[in-house]
């Protein structure tokens, strides 16, 4: 993510921030720390700087004094659009139950444009194909045709869920934080309706039992805790014959938790755990990586539930 700039209002302050950013690219963190340490000085209200100098420390491997400075940068920014409050948990312990949505939306905003071909080419990303392959076992299990009436799609970014399964559904609804991945996605045509806005709360506003799938492909690794999320899916969902499906980050023993890469991983017992307080059952639950990073398949689960029997309206 590029930093998020905002300028100062003072010449002297926002020139050093420019220097530090410079001598951070270069590697030269001792000097970027001492620049950004002269902003906030002339400029003590100043978020941005108060983020990089966090990151400068934190380069530093100087862990407190960068959780000193990530935590004025929050202060100064109660909105968060830098992610303060996530270097904070990584470098305090402890995990947020979900990512900040200025964050978040800043985050896609900027990534909109080439989103696409970074994803897919550089990350070698394949969640929306991992999905349409799960769900086709499901349906074949169940006997059932691989046909939805109505998808709800979950952070549906640019639409690539609509590509892969352009050929199995009559009509789809996308939500997504950002208004840039919306734009996105409307390009596709594929979309019935698409919102820019948090996702539970968009699912909370539709009504009941009205979907035959719940997807969300790749987008729970900004969730920490899914159990509002499975709820509001579990709620929309058509009893007889409704579905949830998603990928997620895997990691092993229980709960969930914020990684370095700044991604939400969840065990596979607290996906079930979650699925089956909103009164879903798992019909499937397979260990599959969406995507790559360093070179390496980055561990994943992909996750089929249904309506319990008892659970249905």
């Amino acid at each position: 993510m590029a930093p998020v700039f905002a300028s100062s209002g003072s010449l002297f302050a926002d020139r050093r921030y420019e220097y530090a950013r410079r001598a951070a690219r270069e590697a030269d963190h001792a000097a970027a720390a001492d620049l950004l340490e002269q902003a906030v000085e002339l400029a003590p209200h100043w978020a941005s700087a108060w983020f990089a100098l966090g990151e400068a420390r934190e380069r530093l491997q100087a862990r407190e004094a960068a959780a000193q400075a990530f935590a004025e940068a929050l202060a100064r920014d109660p909105a968060d659009p830098h992610g303060a409050a996530l270097r904070l948990a990584l470098l305090r312990g402890g995990a947020p139950s979900m990512m900040n949505e200025a964050y978040v939306q800043g985050l896609f905003d900027q990534y909109a444009p080439r989103f696409d071909a970074h994803l897919v080419g550089a990350l070698a990303y394949r969640g929306p194909e991992i999905l349409a392959d799960a769900l086709r076992k499901v349906c074949a299990k169940q006997a059932r045709a691989f046909h939805f009436e109505t998808v709800l799609d979950l952070g549906c970014g640019t639409g690539l869920m609509a590509r892969a399964l352009a050929l199995h559904f009559a009509s789809m609804h996308g939500v997504d934080l950002s208004p840039r991945m919306i734009a996105e996605a409307g390009k596709t045509g594929l979309y019935a309706s698409l919102a820019a806005a948090e996702m539970t709360g968009w699912l909370q506003d539709r009504p009941a039992a009205q979907a035959d799938l719940v997807v969300a492909a790749d987008v729970l690794v900004y969730v920490g805790d899914l159990a509002p999320l499975c709820l509001q899916a579990a709620r929309v969902l058509d009893p007889g014959r409704g579905v949830l499906a998603f990928t997620a980050q895997r990691q092993e023993g229980t709960g969930y938790a914020l990684g370095a890469d700044m991604r939400f991983a969840h065990a596979p017992a607290y996906l079930r755990e979650c699925t089956h307080a909103a009164g879903l059952r798992v019909v499937l639950l397979e260990e599959q990586s969406t995507r790559r990073d360093a070179g390496r398949d980055v561990p994943g689960l992909v996750c089929v539930a249904a309506l319990r029997r008892e659970a249905g309206r």
